[in-house]
C-alpha cells in the first residue's frame, strides 16, 4: 500500500441522495486502498415525538428498520469486493455521535459523509457535515450529490 492509502473508512448513510453518493465514493476508495469499511447510520431521537420515544415497540421497530437498511448497504459493499465490512447503528445527534463516539471507537483514518447544497436562509446555519468536518480527528471527505 502507498503511504497515502487509507486503512479504515467510516461512512455515514441515511436515505438521502448525498449519503448514497458518499457511500458509493467510500466503496470506491476502500476498493482502491484495500481498506476496511465501517458503515453507520444514526437513530436520532429528536426525530421522534415523546410518545414514540417512550414506546419500546416503536424504538425497537425503528432499530430493526435501520438494521435491515444497513444490511443492504453491507451487501452492496461486499458485492463491490470489499472484504472487511461492518455495520454500526449509533444513537443521538448524528454529528456528535459520529465524532465523539464512533470515531474514537473504530479509529478510521477517513470519514466520508454526504452534504446537500443548501439554498436561501438554510445556507447560513450549521450542518451536520460542517460539524463533523470541523471536529473530527481524522480526514473528512464531504461528498455532494
Amino acid at each position: 500500500m502507498a503511504q497515502d492509502d487509507f486503512h479504515k473508512i467510516l461512512v455515514g448513510v441515511d436515505d438521502s441522495q448525498d449519503a448514497l453518493a458518499a457511500f458509493q465514493y467510500a466503496i470506491h476508495r476502500a476498493r482502491v486502498d484495500g481498506a476496511s469499511l465501517v458503515i453507520t447510520t444514526i437513530m436520532e431521537s429528536d426525530e421522534m415525538n415523546v410518545y414514540e420515544a417512550l414506546s419500546k415497540d416503536y424504538v425497537h421497530g425503528e432499530r430493526q428498520d435501520l438494521e435491515q437498511h444497513l444490511s443492504e448497504y453491507v451487501q452492496l459493499a461486499e458485492k463491490a469486493g470489499i472484504n472487511d465490512v461492518r455495520a454500526v447503528i449509533g444513537e443521538g445527534d448524528a454529528g456528535e455521535t459520529i465524532v465523539k463516539t464512533l470515531i474514537p471507537k473504530y479509529q478510521p483514518d477517513l470519514l466520508v459523509i454526504g452534504a446537500a447544497a443548501k439554498r436561501g436562509l438554510a445556507r447560513h446555519f450549521g450542518s451536520q457535515a460542517a460539524y463533523m468536518a470541523k471536529y473530527a480527528p481524522c480526514s473528512v471527505l464531504v461528498v455532494r450529490e
